[in-house]
């Protein structure tokens, strides 16, 4: 299973349910933008360390950014960026959880509920 960014920012403010959810699952993957927007949001390179230390301690895959990851999202852009007002970061995470062929969890359901062909696993906090 993929994990959206908003599961590991409740972890680190200690939302347990959110802890239970990513322990419950044996293959743990997350997008690079996710990766990236938790390091972005890390205010000093402790923080850092912290989470790359907590994402390999429970063994996390980051899945790199490919071509068809790009288009992909790309086409999320134009076909509901209008509508549903879908960033480009969430477009890139959808779109990396459908090129894996694998479920999202999100507690953000509205970022993704316009995607159609996405797994997604609501987790309610």
């Amino acid at each position: 299973m993929i994990f959206d960014t908003d599961i590991f920012i409740r972890i680190q403010r200690g939302n347990q349910k959110a802890a239970t959810l990513i322990d419950k699952e044996t293959e743990r993957y997350l997008s690079v933008m996710s990766y990236m927007e938790l390091l972005q949001g890390a205010y000093n390179k402790i923080q850092h360390q912290y989470i790359k230390d907590f994402l390999s301690s429970y063994g996390f895959i980051v899945l790199p950014f490919s071509e068809n990851i790009g288009h992909r999202a790309a086409i999320y852009i134009e076909e509901y960026g209008l509508s549903s007002g879908i960033r480009a970061g969430d477009a890139i995470i959808a779109a990396t959880a459908i090129e894996n062929n694998m479920p999202l969890a999100s507690g953000n359901a509205k970022h993704f509920k316009a995607i159609k062909d996405l797994d997604l696993v609501i987790f309610k906090p």
